[in-house]
């Protein structure tokens, strides 16, 4: 399974970015897909998740700002980011994987064998 992200890139405080992942290769394997983050000098954190029941799980932080949307048809994966803050400045990384694992465990990045090379996002004040 190959993930790219696309549509990463500034923008000021309050403003809104949408990012893309496509998935392609052996995608039946998927069982999960989620949107994960990076800020410098900090751990790789789960944004929001997906399971292929259509579950969906999103981190306290994002919940009323970002939405998760997806084109089965075209194996894509669609994170709609609004009201965006500095803090929401990260490297955000596209991710799948192929385990039944409990649903508690969607957003923890550890459970994810599929990765996405990332999209910056920067968030200015």
């Amino acid at each position: 399974v190959q993930l790219m992200e696309s549509g990463g890139g500034s923008v000021q405080s309050g403003g809104s970015l949408r990012l893309s992942c496509a998935a392609s290769g052996y995608t039946y394997r998927i069982i999960c897909m989620g949107w994960f983050r990076q800020a410098p000098g900090k751990e790789r954190e789960g944004v929001v998740a997906i399971g292929i029941g259509g579950s969906t799980r999103y981190a306290d932080s994002v919940k009323g700002r970002f939405t998760l949307s997806q084109d089965k048809a075209r194996n894509t994966l669609y994170l709609q980011m609004s009201s965006l803050k500095p803090e929401d400045t990260a490297m955000y990384y596209c991710a799948a994987r192929s385990g039944y694992y409990p649903i508690t465990t969607m957003l923890n990045q550890y459970y994810y064998n599929y990765w996405g090379q990332g999209t910056q996002v920067t968030v200015s004040s």
